[in-house]
């Protein structure tokens, strides 16, 4: 039975949170964050099922009154931090039917305490929200570093996946016989280069590039000479470009705008991208931050993405504890939810 990992863009049933709370690194600055939770939690709510998993429901249910309330679904569960495009479930389909593999999430690399957040996906299997049956994917390894054209094509980074304190007995030959074995995958299109200041993750491909279509690559470009990315991020365009559909065709490469620079209070630069956007029914949400580029973005992905609604999100704060829009979701595909 042929198996097969699903673009984005496929039809979802559900888009999974993590919700914040006091203990998780939110702490200091709950208030400035929260508004951005519940502004995305609240869009998606009117396109699909929202799922939130959160300390005590009673507390956040309030928070969310404007949500369509048939489509959100709050389950406790204990957590570390609220990334869960890194700790939730990745789907498959096997023929038809839907499998949820669980990865392992070991902090990216054990650069944080995630032994919570490891196990909610199978929590929620025990508690019955999953339709779909769950498996073990048995490799370390998180959502943000996949991106599938839903057609056999997987664009990833070296930089994450071979990183030592993820899955140190696999070399880049065998990491992608086991990625090709697991989502039965034609092809692994690596990047070598790229990356962003202030990220945690050894270079996320989806704080980098993204499929749009299986034809169709959105990235960040930067065009600043004097900017810290600007070798790099050429570097990975070039890459790009010399990449070929399964046809043999360039790809259609829509440039994303770099942000100007974003500190925090301390003075380092946070990792501020476009490229970190969330496919949604009919819709795409685009995190902007208050700075010039946003329009741009916003023009850029409407020429990926004509036939969605382009909605835009503040994530200022989110960049605060270095992710994004798409950093704090995970889609589930029709059959999940």
């Amino acid at each position: 039975m042929r198996h097969r990992l699903p673009a984005e863009w496929e039809p979802q049933s559900a888009i999974q949170f993590t919700f914040p709370h006091e203990e998780t690194d939110w702490a200091d600055m709950l208030e400035e964050v929260l508004p951005c939770f519940i502004e995305a939690i609240v869009t998606i709510s009117q396109h699909e099922k929202v799922l939130v998993v959160c300390k005590n429901q009673e507390e956040i249910r309030p928070l969310l009154h404007q949500a369509v309330q048939t489509n959100l679904i709050l389950i406790e569960c204990p957590s570390n931090d609220t990334w869960a495009r890194d700790h939730s479930g990745i789907t498959i389909f096997e023929g038809d039917q839907p499998v949820i593999l669980d990865f392992v999430f070991n902090g990216w690399g054990l650069k944080f305490p995630a032994y919570l957040d490891n196990l909610i996906t199978g929590k929620l299997q025990q508690q019955g929200v999953f339709k779909a049956p769950l498996r073990h994917g048995g490799l370390a390894l998180e959502g943000g570093a996949l991106e599938s054209d839903g057609a056999g094509t997987l664009l990833t980074t070296i930089e994450c996946l071979l990183s030592p304190n993820r899955n140190p007995h696999l070399n880049q030959a065998e990491t992608e016989a086991k990625l090709k074995e697991l989502f039965g995958l034609e092809r692994v299109l690596w990047l070598h280069h790229g990356y962003l200041a202030g990220d945690d993750t050894d270079s996320h491909i989806d704080t980098l590039a993204r499929f749009c279509s299986p034809d169709t690559i959105a990235y960040v470009q930067c065009l600043d000479q004097t900017d810290e990315h600007y070798a790099a991020l050429l570097a990975m365009e070039q890459e790009l470009q010399s990449f070929k559909t399964t046809v043999g065709q360039p790809y259609h490469l829509i440039p994303l705008p770099m942000t100007e620079a974003c500190y925090a209070a301390d003075g380092h630069r946070l990792p501020a991208t476009y490229a970190n956007f969330l496919i949604i029914n009919n819709a795409v949400l685009v995190p902007i931050y208050q700075v010039p580029q946003d329009e741009l973005a916003l023009a850029q992905l409407k020429k990926a993405f004509p036939q969605h609604q382009i909605i835009p999100l503040n994530c200022r704060a989110l960049i605060e504890q270095h992710g994004s829009l798409h950093c704090i979701t995970m889609q589930f595909p029709e059959g999940v939810i």
